[in-house]
């Protein structure tokens, strides 16, 4: 999915020490505002949308300001901490891309060891867009798609994203293109039958080769490809809402 060399060596990255001394300058700026500086420069509804993760000392996750950033068509740089270094991902949803120093095989490496340590307005612009802004190399750019469907299958992330989850059926698409993304047998198998039928979690969980934790990664990843139709009024759904109540 990924070029997995960098053409030119290796990038040069700051320091996470250097960038978390920075980040403490900016929280002793913010501290009367009562919003964490790692999402206090974004605009106010996608701020919203982060900062029910922020709350009670939660950090959020690669995967849920990613997700953010898609659902809100917002373009952000996202800076993560990978080992000792900061790595600045920039999202340009609308355009499905991604510029990142780093090639995406290698910053995936180990998603549960990238760390969100802050978030802010893009300061690049996509390639061929019409502006007199700065725009990235053309070699750092990579398609969103993988990226998504990499952290949603993969990543530390095992419960379903708040837009998708309670009582629910769920069906794929009809015009769900997974192009250039790579798909075990298995998933793949859950996806025609999803396009066939409808299903709840609870059902997906016990088909053959899933389990629960694969069903929910599946229905994520599906999301972020706005590949899934998610049902509340369909009478399984419902009858789901009521059992659930029920303590089943």
């Amino acid at each position: 999915m990924f070029e997995s060399t960098i053409p030119f060596g290796e990038p040069e990255l700051m320091r996470a020490s250097a960038y978390k001394l920075y980040l403490q300058e900016l929280e002793a700026e913010a501290a009367a505002s009562g919003v964490s500086t790692r999402i206090s420069s974004l605009s106010p509804s996608l701020r919203a949308d982060l900062f029910r993760f922020e709350q009670h000392g939660a950090i959020s996750e690669f995967l849920e300001v990613v997700a953010a950033c898609v659902r809100h068509n917002k373009r952000v740089t996202i800076h993560l901490q990978r080992a000792e270094h900061v790595v600045p991902l920039t999202v340009f949803p609308e355009e499905r891309l991604v510029h990142c120093p780093v090639p995406m095989v290698q910053l995936l490496e180990d998603t549960a060891g990238l760390r969100v340590l802050h978030v802010e307005p893009a300061m690049l612009e996509p390639p061929g867009y019409e502006t007199t802004g700065p725009v990235g190399e053309l070699r750092l750019h990579a398609p969103l798609a993988p990226l998504l469907w990499e952290l949603a299958m993969n990543g530390p992330r095992a419960e379903l994203l708040p837009e998708i989850a309670g009582p629910a059926v769920y069906r794929v698409t009809p015009g769900l293109q997974l192009g250039a993304i790579t798909v075990t047998r298995t998933t793949m198998a859950a996806i025609y039958r999803l396009r066939r039928e409808s299903a709840t979690l609870r059902e997906m969980s016990d088909w053959a080769g899933m389990n629960k934790e694969r069903a929910i990664r599946l229905l994520n990843a599906l999301y972020l490809q706005a590949g899934l139709m998610v049902s509340r009024s369909h009478p399984t759904a419902i009858g789901e809402s009521w059992f659930g109540g029920l303590g089943r």
